[in-house]
């Protein structure tokens, strides 16, 4: 154990003990019995970028920013939930629901649950973390921290899980989690920036560059990863594009579609602005297949492309944006595909069509 994780492992020993001694609340929670109300109308005050989205079982939407936190639409009021409420950190990278109606939101420093009525906040740092993950269990999966690994949470316990990196890897390489998918037979895919994992429950597996046969100059920089029904899995790549695993074939999406640009003229383009149609399917940031098995790619520059099977298709979701980067697309509980915006706005595919939604 190095000097700062045994330094971090002794400070939250010492804090748990002092909330025992005290007979109180544990201090990783935080009463919370209502929402921060800011509004009062149905005007949604995030400008961030949405990076999550969530319907509940109640039929709330949680929309969770780049740096405010998260809002919560009832069908009448945007409800606010930050730092000051008891959130570990203002920037969302996931919310999900989990068997018993508990939100769990992944923020940019740790895990927080939400039941209601109190925040509880859990350490994703643990001071022995764990080298075999079949020693653990649990159905969720978070990716709190910023290098090497990831957590998973049992109902009682969150574990440490540290990834098998290659041999000989460069050190200056990151490994932070980038996106979580399940295929249909439970496998978990994991995409970090250096490489993407997978983990049917017995072994982890790792595709890096080598095995996603790229070239050395396609540098592999993972941004998000889906198994769609298909059993296919998509790669999204900051630079490169997509890489297509479809059984034992894999294959340089983007590039066999022809929408992948060389390097130096997609750097070219965005450094003189020459976004849209002259950047290509270029920097995929969110992934998400719809009720119809169409799978729907987010780009950074050139905004949403939709994929039937046959034909690559571009859209924009609104020209008057100043940014037509997608962080996020989700299946809402009545199957409407929802794009959260780099802008702070949430889109619905209305048909062929998009319209502003909050």
């Amino acid at each position: 154990m190095n000097i700062k994780i045994e330094l971090i492992y002794l400070l939250f020993i010492l804090t748990l003990n002092l909330s025992c001694a005290e007979n109180k609340k544990s201090d990783k929670e935080t009463d919370n019995s209502e929402f921060v109300r800011i509004s009062e109308n149905d005007t949604l005050k995030l400008t961030s970028g949405i990076r999550a989205i969530l319907q509940d079982s109640k039929g709330n939407y949680w929309l969770g920013s780049h740096n405010e936190g998260v809002s919560v639409y009832d069908g009448k009021l945007f409800k606010y939930i930050t730092t000051n409420d008891g959130l570990p950190n203002n920037q969302i990278r996931s919310i999900q629901e989990d068997e018993n109606g508990i939100i769990w939101i992944v923020t940019a420093n740790g895990v927080c649950s939400y039941d209601g009525l109190k925040i509880t906040n859990y350490p994703t740092e643990i001071g022995n973390p764990e080298l075999d993950w079949n020693l653990t269990k649990g159905n969720l999966w978070f990716y709190a921290g910023e290098e090497d690994g990831i957590n998973r949470f049992d109902g009682k316990e969150m574990y440490s899980l540290i990834f098998p990196k290659p041999k000989n890897i460069n050190p200056n390489k990151s490994f932070g989690v980038t996106g979580i998918s399940k295929d249909k037979n439970e496998k978990l895919w994991i995409a970090t920036y250096s490489a993407l994992f997978s983990y049917d429950g017995k072994k982890v597996d790792i595709y890096d560059g080598k095995k996603l046969n790229l070239k050395n100059d396609e540098l592999i920089h993972i941004r998000s990863v889906l198994a769609d029904s298909k059993g296919r899995i998509w790669i999204g790549n900051n630079g490169i594009g997509l890489i297509l695993i479809n059984g034992e074939r894999i294959t340089h999406f983007s590039k066999e579609q022809g929408k992948l640009i060389p390097l130096n003229e997609f750097e070219a383009n965005i450094k003189s602005q020459q976004l849209d149609k002259n950047t290509g399917l270029q920097s995929v940031f969110a992934i998400e297949e719809d009720s119809e098995g169409n799978i729907w790619f987010g780009d950074r520059d050139s905004g949403a492309w939709k994929y039937d099977g046959k034909t690559l298709t571009n859209f924009t979701i609104d020209s008057s944006l100043s940014k037509s980067m997608i962080w996020t697309i989700y299946n809402d509980n009545s199957n409407n595909l929802l794009f959260g915006m780099a802008n702070g706005g949430v889109y619905r595919l209305n048909g062929k069509s998009f319209e502003k939604m909050f």
